[in-house]
């Protein structure tokens, strides 16, 4: 414990030097986000779009447009969505694009020839998904995106994401508190083209490249169960002495419990991940993951949409473009209170 505490002292110094250091950044974001007035009230207005995007505001059509709802995560951001428009008073039509950039850009066609009042977004590619972005910023639509942010300023009146590296160093710690920071860990990476994989494999390896922990296999697994279980297995037949394995989100996570359950093996592989899904939390009660990074993503697609509603009806959100949603770690002394992406504190 003291070794940790040493650790910890460490790379908090050099987080908060890598935070100065980065509030310039694309895809770093600066502001935390908050539905209450006061929350409102402590951050600027945003400083972009520069003109106010209201054409369909009088549809009252909210299009939500995310990856596949074969992961529950994205499930998610759409029933939200549905939920809080409703209040509203908004229709809301949810469509997948399935991380594919192409398929995005038609269904932003679709959106803005239905006429929507507001895209709410959950994105196919950093760079990838500027195009469409600016296509529905011409046709006076403004866009909020959450979750994952696109790597240009200006386009989308707010970009509500979760804070990933402190997720993901928080999670980090958990690992080393429970191993000493001693041992070999092998890491899923997630899609590639996905600015919050490497913002979280970066976070991940700011802690543990402090310890004695040493990394012997990276792999992505793009975000899948199915690939990350496999790539796991492939990983325990080389290095079936390692210590963890690292995984950038929860469903790549349950993909490597399940190879190590497989496994048999005679020592315990400690997993941790990213998301904070129903499924990683009975994987943590049943000790077969170690920790999670609750993305609050039911909150950050529910802010995203109250802060549509504030646009279309006074022109401004009063909030930065970029905000930040901090993440919770679960654990299994907390992993009671997680249910559906929402921690009951």
């Amino acid at each position: 414990m003291r070794m940790f505490k040493k650790v910890l002292a460490g790379f908090v110094a050099a987080a908060m030097v890598a935070t100065m250091a980065g509030c310039g950044s694309s895809n770093s974001s600066t502001k935390d986000s908050g539905s209450d007035k006061a929350a409102a009230e402590a951050t600027t207005e945003a400083a972009a779009p520069a003109k106010v995007l209201n054409t369909n505001a009088a549809n009252k059509l909210i299009y939500c447009i995310t990856p596949s709802t074969s992961n529950p995560y994205f499930g998610t951001v759409q029933t939200a969505c549905k939920e809080e428009g409703k209040k509203l008073g908004y229709k809301v039509k949810c469509v997948s694009h399935d991380d594919d950039a192409t398929k995005q850009s038609e269904l932003f066609d679709t959106a803005i020839s239905e006429g929507a009042s507001a895209i709410v977004c959950d994105n196919a590619g950093a760079d990838a998904s500027i195009e469409a972005v600016q296509k529905a910023y011409d046709a006076g639509i403004p866009t909020f995106m959450v979750d994952r942010e696109i790597n240009k300023e200006g386009l989308c009146v707010s970009q509500i994401v979760a804070n990933n590296d402190q997720g993901a160093q928080a999670a980090a710690e958990a690992l080393v508190e429970a191993t000493g920071g001693k041992g070999d860990y092998a890491e899923l990476l997630g899609l590639e083209s996905d600015t919050n994989c490497q913002v979280r494999s970066n976070a991940f390896h700011r802690v543990l490249d402090q310890t004695d922990m040493k990394m012997v296999a990276q792999q992505s697994a793009n975000w899948d169960q199915t690939e990350g279980q496999s790539k796991a297995e492939t990983i325990l037949q080389q290095y079936p002495d390692i210590t963890a394995i690292v995984c950038g989100n929860d469903t790549m996570a349950c993909g490597a419990a399940a190879a190590v359950a497989a496994a048999n093996l005679d020592h315990d592989v400690y997993i941790i991940g990213v998301d904070g899904s129903n499924d990683m939390r009975d994987n943590i009660k049943d000790g077969k993951a170690l920790a999670t990074a609750l993305q609050q993503i039911d909150k950050i697609t529910r802010n995203a949409v109250t802060q549509a509603n504030d646009y279309l009806t006074n022109g401004t959100t009063g909030l930065e473009e970029k905000q930040l949603v901090d993440c919770v770690v679960i654990t299994k002394d907390n992993a009671d209170k997680l249910d559906n992406f929402v921690f009951a504190e």
